[in-house]
């Protein structure tokens, strides 16, 4: 069985920036078992499968360690892939994930634009584990779906942040997002999941479902710049419609090649 495999670098223009993504290109779905080894392969964050479903198309996304409901950087990939490669035609891509229902991708000139589903979150207390992995109290905590939310006074603090993984895992869900008012960008934020095997995401689409709904009751616009802080950095729109978030970033090849399995 031979696979088409891309890498590509998702939320910039640039290689070696924003965050890696692996797209694999299937005629027909193979068995978990054989997409969940092929992420371990790959060793990044996700890899995302798809399968053509007549105009439209299906997605899974799997990390090195266990499939995830929903990843904005792999899907933005993905978009990007059949619009450069495959010679799709539709100005929107249509995909079909079955933990997160529809999600789409829009084109506009080197832009893609991800509508995926607003998080619905609540503030909470802060559960001292994450207050001892962090060493620092953030103002604000929220409950997302499967993601904790941090909120802390500076973007200074969000880069000095050196969390311990271990505290982090113990919490449970999918990972704890971390963010504070940026000083060139609306916010900025990190993103740390050691419980799916990846303990800091380079740039984290998917938060932002959460991260905009957030930040837009804060700071009273619906329009928002984003910036994620990991040591390969990357760019954001967000915009929140009314169940909906979208964001916009670039994207570009860094790898082609094929499994063969």
């Amino acid at each position: 069985m031979k696979i088409k495999l891309f890498q590509i670098d998702a939320f910039t223009d640039k290689v070696f920036c924003g965050n890696p993504a692996a797209v694999c290109i299937l005629d027909s779905w193979i068995d978990e078992e054989k997409m969940q080894k092929i992420g371990a392969e790959n060793n990044l964050a996700e890899t995302a499968f798809i399968v053509n479903k007549g105009n439209d198309f299906e997605i899974r996304w799997f990390t090195p360690y266990v499939e995830v409901d929903l990843c904005g950087h792999a899907t933005l990939a993905a978009a990007y892939v059949l619009y450069k490669y495959y010679e799709y035609k539709s100005d929107k891509v249509i995909f079909h994930s079955r933990t997160s229902g529809e999600l789409f991708v829009t084109r506009k000139n080197d832009f893609l634009t991800l509508n995926f589903p607003k998080d619905i979150c609540e503030k909470v207390e802060t559960p001292q584990v994450l207050i001892d992995a962090f060493g620092i109290k953030p103002l604000e905590t929220f409950k997302g779906k499967t993601d904790y939310l941090l909120i802390f006074q500076s973007q200074k603090n969000i880069e000095d942040l050196n969390p311990d993984f271990n505290l982090i895992a113990a919490v449970g869900g999918r990972g704890v997002i971390v963010s504070a008012k940026g000083e060139q960008t609306d916010f900025v934020s990190r993103f740390f999941a050691p419980q799916v095997g990846v303990n800091e995401d380079p740039v984290t689409g998917s938060a932002h479902t959460t991260l905009a709904p957030v930040w837009s009751k804060i700071l009273g616009k619906k329009i928002l710049t984003a910036k994620q802080l990991s040591k390969r950095q990357g760019n954001l729109k967000c915009e929140c419609l009314d169940d909906r978030v979208e964001i916009t970033g670039k994207a570009i090849i860094y790898l082609i090649g094929e499994i063969e399995i």
